[in-house]
């Protein structure tokens, strides 16, 4: 699911899925970089609502997640490399969830972090969404 989805042609981003783990990776590249010569905050997003978006939905096996809101902090730039965001579901609550993930560089020194809600949609994890 989350390899055929058309932004992800462009950020070629991996992800490994556990119980209420995901990990993401995006090889850094010079198209990501905003005027001052690194990667634009809104790589650090997406690296981080997907690692703790799949992070939630791996603990939910009928219906497609939805992000409700989400917190980021930018704490170092990057302009080589990977960067690898490590999501964790760190509570569960009837009809939401609440992730956090963080991301690291290629030397393991954390370059943001942030946290989220989730909660479960209407929308059936089906093969017609590419969901296996």
């Amino acid at each position: 699911m989350y390899a055929s989805a058309p932004v992800n042609k462009y950020y070629a981003p991996t992800m490994r899925v556990s119980e209420g783990r995901a990990e993401v990776t995006i090889p850094v590249r010079p198209d990501f970089f905003h005027a001052a010569g690194a990667v634009h905050g809104l790589v650090y997003f997406k690296a981080l609502d997907d690692a703790a978006f799949f992070a939630a939905n791996s603990l939910v096996d009928d219906s497609f997640m939805l992000t409700v809101s989400f917190n980021l902090y930018l704490t170092r730039p990057i302009s080589e490399g990977e960067m690898k965001a490590i999501g964790r579901v760190v509570h569960r609550f009837r009809r939401f969830f609440i992730a956090e993930a963080e991301v690291v560089d290629s030397d393991g020194r954390e370059i943001a972090r942030g946290s989220g809600t989730f909660m479960p949609s209407t929308i059936p994890l089906s093969p017609e969404a590419g969901y296996e």
